[in-house]
């Protein structure tokens, strides 16, 4: 048994934390531990906490149940989940501060390590990839596996990203067998959206432009964008990627302001060269060679720009390199 599954056997009570503005990898990755403790340990008491997430992972067995205030309670076991750092828990922290033991399974490329026990597996997909690794495949129950299933599927873009690995496939496979919906998540929670999720694409289509002769394709929305279409972050879901296959582009800059003017989100992707964890990890963020994010105050042109010449420089290298 490994160091993972020891920590959950010893634990009579458990808190699951995700990052703030969770994705599938997140909802999944929480899902996906929480099934597989109530399904094998219960009488063991288990909770999440995670900011709102899309209506679309509700199907979910236990998404009914996630928590999103907090509440008075010591745990004996924090598990954070898909988080590069402690600051990704937000007010959720504590949880993690005050438990009795605390471990961390994630597979960002820019997680140092935290915890009593820290796994960070960068070779897989997704944490939730890395989760399956981890558990004991006998005992996966179809909900448990449904939800690991929606965390790979969402983090490798169905199965199209560089992160896809022959291990990945394999082990979709193997949640598939155990009753995972292939086609009824991937249509339901990737490619479906609601009508103000294409209003968004649409105006960030609208508001993008290339830059560095075509190689990088940068779009930005102010919050004003997002007031006057009653709009929040969960209705630009897969903004970042419909920009980045455009043809030409290596790099792939999607801005947006939050509600405090003067703050920006920023996604980062690029298609076969550039390491945008370097960049998003200058500014304080960091994620994956290939796709990262980080947050950024300041002026937006300023920000663009600075990104944009971090992104020529790393051009300019492997123009050189080849």
């Amino acid at each position: 048994m490994n160091d993972f599954l020891k920590e959950i056997e010893q634990a009579n009570t458990i808190v699951i934390l995700g990052h703030i503005r969770p994705d599938g990898d997140c909802v999944g990755s929480c899902l996906g531990v929480y099934n597989y403790v109530l399904d094998n340990y219960p009488d063991k008491q288990v909770d999440i906490y995670l900011d709102e997430f899309k209506p679309e992972f509700m199907f979910l067995r236990g998404a009914d149940c996630i928590l999103h205030e907090k509440k008075e309670c010591q745990y004996d076991l924090c598990i954070s989940l898909d988080s590069g750092d402690l600051d990704r828990h937000a007010e959720f922290v504590s949880y993690f501060h005050e438990a009795k033991r605390k471990v961390s399974v994630d597979h960002h490329i820019s997680n140092k390590g935290f915890g009593d026990v820290s796994i960070v597996m960068t070779q897989c997909s997704a944490t939730a990839e890395a989760l399956y690794t981890l558990l004991e495949t006998e005992k996966i129950r179809t909900e448990c596996a449904e939800s690991l299933y929606v965390g790979i599927v969402h983090d490798t873009g169905v199965f199209k990203f560089s992160n896809t690995t022959k291990q990945t496939m394999e082990i979709a496979g193997a949640l598939i067998e155990k009753g995972a919906r292939s086609q009824y998540v991937i249509d339901g929670t990737f490619y479906k959206k609601t009508f103000k999720q294409n209003k968004m694409l649409a105006k960030a289509l609208e508001a993008a432009y290339l830059l560095l002769d075509g190689k990088m394709i940068v779009s930005f929305l102010p919050k004003e964008v997002f007031e006057e279409n009653d709009a929040t972050n969960l209705d630009t879901d897969g903004i970042v990627d419909a920009i980045r296959i455009t043809e030409g582009v290596e790099c792939a800059l999607w801005m947006y302001e939050y509600p405090n003017k003067g703050k920006y989100k920023c996604s980062l992707r690029s298609k076969e060269f550039l390491d945008v964890n370097v960049i998003a990890s200058s500014f304080g963020g960091g994620g994956h060679v290939r796709a990262a994010g980080c947050e950024v105050t300041g002026d937006p042109e300023e920000i663009i720009t600075k990104i944009s010449q971090m992104v020529k420089e790393q051009l300019s290298q492997c123009t050189t390199e080849s």
